[in-house]
């Protein structure tokens, strides 16, 4: 085989595609002679492949692997036997082929086409990735369980690869390690037990040194299932709760013991949570991310702070270590109650006059911001917005919508009473788990809130998945 097969004038089959780019889908992208694209499954950029194709629309086409004619030098061997383009392959990773620092650099792209096609804006400095471990990251995970009577096994992991299907998987290398350990004994455990065909789900939450496992049960436990639950938590130091309906029915099987908690050891906080709390997967990557987004805010002792969709206080509390005072926002009830209960507790342990700021937390419907709600929570100096997928529009656009009316922009609303006095943001810090809602909101930040996007960078948070988590900083022009 020729060594000039990626020059153009080179001969080579009528059936062979070069692969050019790979999509967050881990598809690689090629062109038909024709100017069509083909989706391919499982190619890398670089290669020579030939493919089967399986789906086929007038402008593109869907197709998988069949074979690699020239291998691309990004191409690595995947460190988990479950994972491939093969009948009941696991579907919880799509790029384990592709070299972690090339999955970066997919994402990386992927921020910056975002920003500017659904945005149009561009960054003025790109900010260095944030990586960590690329194995064993995952601290919190949903397991499906399923009992499979034909085969006469129990099942416990993720779903196959776009398929319904619990994958027959007996290690993860992307969960902690004692975790991957106790896959197989977990299938033993429910295939052991009277509810094995009533219990649809694990869900999994590590702390610092605590493993809670949420057993999903559809009927009530009999008295012996519990007591195999318990015989199990003793041998494998794990923490069962039970849930019998919805995340408000969990409870610890037995009271007393540890307490689920994460610490934040550059800011001397302690965060304590509940298994159904939302906490980043991998606390390695939160310590660095907190730690960058306060940085990035240069947040001063005589500053407030409004930290938008606070959660339990992941950068609430962090940020109450620097600021004067801080107000935290979140939609849940139960999460502000549990931030509260976390300031108190970490107010209480602090020493040698570090108390933190005077610190609210307040619940509210972010997805319904107004301007005149804007005005009413006050002004503050600095913002920390951390969303869930769906962004934070309605927050963007409020901000928005009270610059337009403060220059008296063509078709812009009255300026809300209370507005005398009250300022925007000197800058903002958006943490972002959706690259797509991110660049909407930065496109109404930049271009009708008066404001410049001064850095974006992307978190590999998930490594070997197309997950983008991504940080954003703005600054008032």
């Amino acid at each position: 085989m020729s060594d000039d097969l990626n020059d153009k004038q080179t001969p080579y089959p009528s059936d062979w595609l070069q692969v050019e780019s790979v999509d967050l889908d881990a598809q690689g992208v090629a062109h038909r002679p024709d100017g069509k694209v083909v989706f391919i499954d499982g190619a890398l950029p670089f290669e020579w492949i030939t493919a089967h194709t399986h789906k086929r629309k007038n402008n593109w086409e869907q197709a998988s692997l069949t074979a690699v004619h020239r291998e691309s030098p990004q191409r690595v061997r995947p460190g988990c036997p479950h994972f491939g383009l093969h009948a009941g392959a696991c579907g919880g990773c799509k790029m384990q082929h592709l070299h972690v620092g090339a999955q970066v650099a997919v994402k990386q792209r992927a921020l910056e086409d975002n920003l500017w096609h659904l945005g149009k804006v561009k960054p003025e400095m790109l900010l260095r990735p944030i990586e960590g471990p690329a194995w064993g990251y995952r601290y919190r995970a949903r397991l499906s369980v399923r009992h499979v009577v034909k085969k006469g096994t129990v099942l416990v992991g993720f779903h196959e690869r776009k398929s319904r299907y619990v994958a027959d998987m007996q290690v993860c290398p992307v969960l902690p390690p004692h975790v991957s350990r106790m896959l197989m004994p977990l299938r033993a455990l429910i295939a052991s037990m009277d509810a094995r065909d009533t219990c649809p789900q694990i869900e999994l939450a590590c702390g610092d040194s605590v493993t809670a496992l949420v057993l999903r049960h559809l009927e009530p436990l009999s008295a012996d299932d519990l007591a195999r639950l318990r015989t199990f938590a003793a041998a494998h130091g794990v923490q069962w709760w039970l849930q019998s309906k919805g995340p408000e029915t969990v409870k610890l099987l037995d009271e007393g013991g540890a307490q689920l908690s994460y610490a934040l050891p550059e800011f001397g906080i302690t965060m304590p949570f509940k298994p159904t709390d939302f906490t980043q997967v991998n606390p390695q990557i939160n310590r660095v991310l907190v730690s960058r987004a306060l940085r990035l805010l240069d947040v001063q002792k005589t500053e407030r702070v409004i930290d938008w969709f606070c959660g339990l206080g992941n950068f609430t509390l962090p940020l109450a270590t620097q600021a004067r005072e801080v107000l935290g926002i979140e939609g849940s009830e139960t999460l502000v109650a549990r931030s509260r209960e976390n300031y108190a507790s970490n107010q209480a342990q602090t020493h040698g006059g570090k108390a933190l700021a005077a610190t609210d937390f307040v619940a509210r419907n972010l997805f319904e911001m107004t301007p005149e709600m804007l005005v009413a929570d006050g002004a503050a100096d600095k913002w920390l917005v951390d969303p869930p997928r769906e962004g934070a529009f309605a927050l963007a656009k409020a901000l928005a919508d009270l610059e337009q009316s403060r220059i008296g922009a063509e078709g812009a609303a009255p300026l809300p009473v209370g507005f005398d006095g009250w300022t925007p943001p000197k800058r903002i810090v958006y943490v972002s788990c959706n690259p797509a809602t991110l660049a909407r909101d930065a496109g109404l930040l930049v271009h009708l809130g008066g404001y410049r996007c001064t850095a974006a960078g992307m978190v590999n948070m998930f490594p070997h998945t197309a997950h983008v988590e991504s940080m954003a900083v703005f600054e008032r022009a």
